[in-house]
């Protein structure tokens, strides 16, 4: 995901007036849920159940066209989106010759590895903010990821990818008025798990 070209020092920090954060380790109903009214400034917390959050077609499509088609390097890394939902996305690469990174074992690059999960943290970011936002029409949400940008990803390779495909995974695990952060995996075709990563994206 782009980066911005400001942040403060020390790293966004979400202000004391912000709406506030919703965490997968603190809320009993999952990772991602609502407001309605208030706390110190007049506004409270109300979690929804992810089990109750089912997005519109209008949005998934909109969703899947911004990730698949509108930005360019998804289409180069060959990422199609195989599941779109509140708390968890899936999707795929295709092996192919143009992402090999070591030509004798016909191993996926690790960049490619690295640029996938990134996006698909993003993805993440992009599902609960739509879930967060069920009060809002598809369209409107869809406006909302313009200033969503990775401000920080570790990944840890642990094994070679090599494979026909690969399926990627990812889920927010706290969702604050400022900033996300994400959990992702890389799985070859067998189901081992090839790589993890976690990241930081900006949402505002």
């Amino acid at each position: 995901m782009p980066t911005p070209d400001t942040s403060p020092a020390n790293g966004p920090q979400d202000p004391p007036w912000a709406e506030p954060a919703i965490s997968a380790n603190l809320s009993p109903t999952g990772p991602i849920g609502r407001t309605s009214s208030a706390s110190t400034t007049g506004r409270k917390l109300s979690a929804v159940p992810l089990a109750d959050i089912v997005f519109e077609e209008e949005f998934v499509k909109g969703l899947k066209k911004i990730f698949e088609e509108m930005i360019s390097f998804n289409r180069v890394l060959g990422l199609q989106i195989h599941d779109l939902g509140p708390a968890k996305v899936r999707a795929r690469i295709e092996m192919k010759p143009e992402l090999v990174g070591h030509f004798s074992y016909n191993r996926i690059h690790g960049g490619v590895i690295s640029a996938g999960l990134d996006a698909m943290g993003g993805l993440a970011v992009m599902a609960a903010i739509g879930a967060r936002h069920m009060d809002e029409a598809p369209m409107q949400r869809l406006r909302r990821f313009a200033n969503l940008g990775t401000i920080d990803l570790r990944i840890d390779y642990l094994r070679p990818g090599i494979g026909a495909y690969f399926d990627l995974h990812a889920e927010v695990l706290r969702l604050g008025s400022r900033v996300a952060s994400t959990r992702m995996e890389f799985f070859g075709p067998d189901g081992t798990l090839l790589s993890t990563g976690s990241g930081a994206y900006i949402v505002s």
